[in-house]
């Protein structure tokens, strides 16, 4: 088999259409289509269904798909390891993280390690949903629980804590809560049952001091953390939200200061096949750095 043609083949597969296979190799549709036809016609077989909506693998493309994208794995794997041999850290490093740590905590940090590490090609993905690190979706995860996977090396970086907040302006309009019976009176901010959770008991204050027969509505649904902290901050209700999220001289003020909401660890966690990259091994002491000196 052409290696050209399985590169195509492989870019088809993962866009789902000659258009936009052609407009990632930079080749036109029929370029792409030819050497599509030419692996087939090689083959002795049907790869793709093809259809008015795009095209869908055959049960021959599906097995042909799975082992070129592990061959890209392990391509990418030589990549890391080969720009590892430099004497500093250089070359692709893809972190994901939750959107609520990462927007609210973290890229205001990665500045200072850009600039210790100018080599190192840094992407930040910020996603609530967990990304499979075996197959290279990313080199790095922040986690805000632990891995199930099997193959990844985890260890804990820092424990997060989560309490009741609100705006000064929403205190002042609307009274301070002094008992945790009193949230029944107040605008709650939440995060929107419908979407998966980033960590467990993510809507802790609609049962904190509720009574079992009483259900509390919130005025505001959220599909992320961060969208929960800037409507708490704009002053539309109170929200329970985890301690990194509240910067020094902001607006939030903690209320029900003696109630702690749940805690949970957060994890560094990467494949076992990363274990002697450099550029892990920097952005690993970089954060237990940052960890330190916010005093979590």
């Amino acid at each position: 088999m052409d290696w050209d043609k399985l590169r195509v083949f492989h870019a088809v597969a993962e866009a789902g259409s000659f258009t936009h296979a052609g407009e990632l190799l930079n080749l036109s549709q029929s370029a792409v289509s030819r050497q599509i036809s030419a692996l087939e016609e090689s083959l002795e077989t049907t790869l793709f269904h093809r259809h008015a909506r795009g095209l869908i693998l055959t049960e021959q493309g599906e097995l042909l798909y799975q082992t070129t994208h592990e061959v890209y794995h392990k391509l990418a794997m030589a990549e890391a390891q080969l720009s590892e041999s430099k004497e500093r850290p250089s070359g692709p490093l893809k972190i994901t993280t939750t959107i609520g740590l990462g927007s609210l905590w973290l890229t205001s940090r990665i500045k200072e390690f850009i600039e210790l590490y100018p080599e190192v090609d840094v992407t930040l993905i910020l996603t609530d949903t967990e990304l499979d690190l075996s197959m290279r979706e990313a080199d790095i995860a922040v986690r805000l629980q632990s891995p199930r996977q099997p193959d990844l090396i985890q260890r804990p970086l820092l424990t997060v804590h989560t309490h009741v907040y609100a705006a000064a302006e929403y205190l002042e309009e609307h009274g301070t809560p002094e008992r945790p019976e009193d949230l029944d009176h107040h605008r709650l901010l939440v995060y929107g049952q419908e979407w998966p959770a980033p960590v467990p008991e993510v809507n802790w204050i609609l049962n904190l001091g509720a009574r079992p027969d009483s259900r509390r509505r919130p005025i505001l649904r959220v599909n992320n953390i961060y969208g929960i902290y800037r409507a708490c901050r704009s002053g539309l209700g109170l929200a329970g939200l985890p301690d990194y999220a509240i910067p020094t001289g902001t607006n939030l003020v903690r209320v029900l200061p003696d109630i702690n909401g749940p805690s949970f660890r957060a994890y560094f966690v990467y494949p076992e096949e990363l274990r002697h990259s450099k550029r892990i091994g920097v952005f690993r002491d970089f954060l237990l750095r940052k960890v330190a000196e916010h005093n979590f």
